[in-house]
C-alpha cells in the first residue's frame, strides 16, 4: 500500500498536509494531474515573467485555506463533522478542474454553449464513479464524493460550507489573490488570508466576519480591484488573449473546410468537430478529449502552424510565438463602418490577404469587472452585540457603491503589420 500521508512544500503558504487518503486518491486522478499542465494565469506570463504557476498549485492552496478556515470555525464552536470537512476540502480542490488551457479562450473558440463550471461538475461526477467501490453493472447508489458534489452545487443543507467555496469572500479568492500577487510580483494583491480566516464565524447558517476583521475585509476588496486592473485585465494580457482567440478561430475555420492542420489528437477533435454542450456527458468522446487538453497541445500546434500554407494562420502564429502581440489602444466610442473599412484596406495592402480575412487582424474588446456584489449574501460583518451588517454599510472608509459599479474600458486591438 502506498504511503498517502504526504507533505507538499508550497512557496506561498509553506508546508501543506494531504488531509486524508481520499484526498490523496483525488489528487492522483488523471483529471486532477492535468491541472499541473495548465497555467493559472494563461498568457499573463508575457507581461509578468514569473506568472507560470499552475491551476494545480492554486487548487492545493485553496484546499489548505479551507482546512484552516474549518479549524478556525470549530474553535468558535461551530460543529463540523469529519465527513463535512473532507467534503468541503474535496469540493474546493476540484472547483477549477473543468478549466481548459488558457481559461476562457477555449470557451470562445473550440466549444459552444458550455462553461468550465459545467465541465467541472461532470468531471467531479466521473471521479466519483472512478473512486467508488459501489457502482456495479451500471447501477449507481452512492459514492465517496457525494457530499463534496452536494456542497459544490450548493445543495447541502449547511450552506455556509458552499460559501467557503463560492461567495464574495471565499478561500478560492483568498488563494488566487495571494498566489497571483506572489508570482507576478504585484504586491498590492497580497491579502491577510490568515487573519480573515481567524475572523470567520457562522450566524444562522451564513458566513460572517467578526467586526475586528473589517479592516482586513476592506484591504481584501481593494486588493481584488487592483489585481483585476493590474493583472487579470492588463491591456497587454488581454491583447495576447485576443491574438490567441484569432489564431484558434482561424484554425477552426480552416478545419471546418477540411484543410489538414498539425495538432494533437485531443485538439484535432475540437478543431474538426462542432462541439456543444449536448456532446458532453460522462464517458463521451468530448469529455475524454477535453480531459487530455492542456497548454502543450495549443503551444505545439501554434509552433507548427508557423510553417503552414495558410498566410493568415501563419502570420498570427508567428506573432504569438515571437511575442509580437496585438497593439491595444483605448477607444472613446465603438469603431464606425468607415473605421473598419480603413483597417480592412490597411491589412489587405500590408499583409497580402483577402478583405474577408482582415477581421482576424483587429478586434474591439470591452474589459469590465465589479469588485463587490451584495448578491449571494455579500460580506456580512458581525458586531459585538450580535447584529449583522453588510460591508457596504459597515465600512467607514470605502465607498462600496463605487466598488459595485462595473467600469468599462473599450479597446481596439490590432495586428502589428
Amino acid at each position: 500500500m502506498p504511503n498517502k500521508k504526504k507533505i507538499i512544500n508550497d512557496p506561498v503558504f509553506g508546508f501543506l498536509n494531504i488531509p486524508s487518503d481520499l484526498v490523496y486518491d483525488v489528487l492522483q486522478h488523471p483529471y486532477m494531474q492535468r491541472l499541473s499542465r495548465i497555467k493559472q494565469l494563461g498568457l499573463s506570463y508575457l507581461v509578468y515573467p514569473g506568472a507560470v504557476h499552475t491551476r494545480f498549485g492554486h487548487s492545493l492552496g485553496a484546499m489548505h485555506l479551507m482546512k484552516e478556515g474549518i479549524a478556525s470555525l470549530r474553535l468558535k464552536g461551530v460543529s463540523i463533522s469529519e465527513a463535512e470537512e473532507t467534503g468541503a476540502e474535496i469540493a474546493i480542490l476540484l472547483h477549477d478542474i473543468g478549466h481548459g488551457p488558457f481559461s476562457h479562450v477555449l470557451e470562445h473558440t473550440l466549444v459552444d454553449g458550455i462553461t468550465h463550471e459545467d465541465i467541472s461538475l461532470m468531471m467531479m461526477e466521473q471521479i466519483n464513479r472512478d473512486l467508488s467501490d459501489i457502482a456495479t453493472l451500471g447501477l449507481w447508489e452512492a459514492g465517496p464524493l457525494d457530499m463534496a458534489i452536494a456542497i459544490f452545487k450548493d445543495q447541502y443543507h449547511r450552506r455556509f460550507l458552499h460559501q467557503l467555496i463560492s461567495s464574495q469572500l471565499d478561500v478560492d479568492r483568498m488563494d488566487y489573490l495571494c498566489r497571483d500577487s506572489f508570482y507576478t510580483g504585484v504586491q498590492e494583491g497580497r491579502v491577510a488570508s490568515e487573519r480573515l480566516l481567524k475572523m470567520l464565524n457562522v450566524v444562522e447558517d451564513r458566513l460572517v466576519v467578526e467586526y475586528k476583521g473589517i479592516y482586513s475585509v476592506e484591504k481584501f476588496l481593494v486588493a481584488r480591484r487592483l489585481m483585476y486592473w493590474q493583472v487579470y485585465l492588463h491591456k497587454t494580457s488581454v491583447a495576447a488573449e485576443q491574438l490567441l482567440i484569432a489564431t484558434l478561430s482561424r484554425a477552426k475555420e480552416l478545419a471546418e473546410k477540411g484543410v489538414p492542420l498539425f495538432c494533437s489528437p485531443a485538439l484535432h477533435y475540437f478543431l474538426y468537430n462542432k462541439v456543444s454542450k449536448k456532446d458532453f456527458w460522462l464517458g463521451s468522446e468530448a469529455m475524454k478529449n477535453y480531459a487530455l487538453l492542456d497548454d502543450s497541445d495549443v503551444y505545439s500546434a501554434i509552433k507548427a502552424w508557423i510553417s503552414c500554407d495558410d498566410k493568415v494562420l501563419r502570420l498570427l502564429s508567428e506573432a504569438l510565438i515571437n511575442r509580437q502581440l496585438f497593439r491595444g489602444r483605448l477607444l472613446t466610442e465603438p469603431l464606425s463602418d468607415h473605421d473598419k473599412k480603413v483597417l480592412t484596406d490597411y491589412y489587405v495592402t500590408h499583409c497580402g490577404i483577402k478583405p474577408e480575412e482582415a477581421h482576424y487582424f483587429f478586434s474591439e474588446h470591452v474589459s469590465t469587472n465589479s469588485t463587490y456584489s451584495e448578491k449571494d449574501g455579500g460580506i456580512l460583518i458581525l458586531y459585538g452585540d450580535g447584529t449583522v451588517r453588510d460591508i457596504a454599510s459597515a465600512s467607514e472608509i470605502l465607498d462600496l457603491t463605487a466598488l459595485t459599479r462595473k467600469p468599462k474600458k473599450l479597446y481596439l486591438f490590432q495586428f502589428r503589420a
